[in-house]
């Protein structure tokens, strides 16, 4: 797992005033729970880019005046009009506490399906996975060498070790669909195949 360290200071003054002073100073208010208390920071808006803009899970080395933390986000508030990031929360780490995160899909391998024209639609494009940190993988490799046209891979096919997958069993994560130029093609096949019969 990839690890960014980050660090911050601890807010003094926690309104919505202190908050708009610490944007315009380039900072974002950010709140670190899961320990035992809650505690308010302000981070760099320029050290978050590459926790946030990425379909990666990053933890977060936080260093919050000197005291360090591991974290993930949890969640961040983007600004409806201009897109920038207006809040972040961080969820606080233990090496024997289970968390549930957001893990990336990785499509491997070629699909047969595809290859013969079919059209492959992907449903999901992340699960959510409860595991202990140290557990948690980086993404989750989907082999396409089995995907057929009118054939899917499910949640339910999707073995990890020592992490749960939380989304539903039966969700489709990716399918390969009969695409309209392959049903042309196979209706002219099936039409010529007649004619010749005749």
């Amino acid at each position: 797992m990839k690890s960014i360290a980050i660090s911050g200071s601890v807010r003094q003054n926690v309104g919505k005033r202190d908050a708009k002073e610490l944007r315009y100073e380039g900072k974002i208010p950010a709140v670190l729970y899961g320990g035992k208390e809650q505690t308010h920071l302000a981070v760099s808006a320029a050290d978050l880019k590459s926790v946030l803009y990425t379909a990666d899970v990053v933890f977060v080395e936080l260093d919050i005046d000197g005291k360090k933390t591991r974290a993930i986000v949890q969640d961040a508030q983007f600004h409806p009009l201009t897109d920038l990031v207006t809040h972040v929360d961080f969820l606080e780490l233990f090496d024997d506490k289970q968390v549930s995160v957001n893990i990336p899909i990785k499509l491997t391998g070629d699909s047969p399906g595809v290859k013969m024209g079919g059209k492959l639609v992907q449903k999901l494009r992340g699960l959510r996975v409860k595991a202990l940190p140290n557990n948690l993988p980086q993404e989750i490799e989907v082999p396409m060498e089995s995907l057929e046209v009118g054939k899917s891979y499910r949640v339910r096919q999707v073995t990890l070790e020592n992490a749960k997958v939380l989304n539903n069993a039966d969700d489709t994560i990716v399918s390969v669909v009969m695409s309209r130029a392959l049903r042309q093609a196979e209706q002219e096949a099936a039409k010529a195949a007649k004619g010749a019969k005749k």
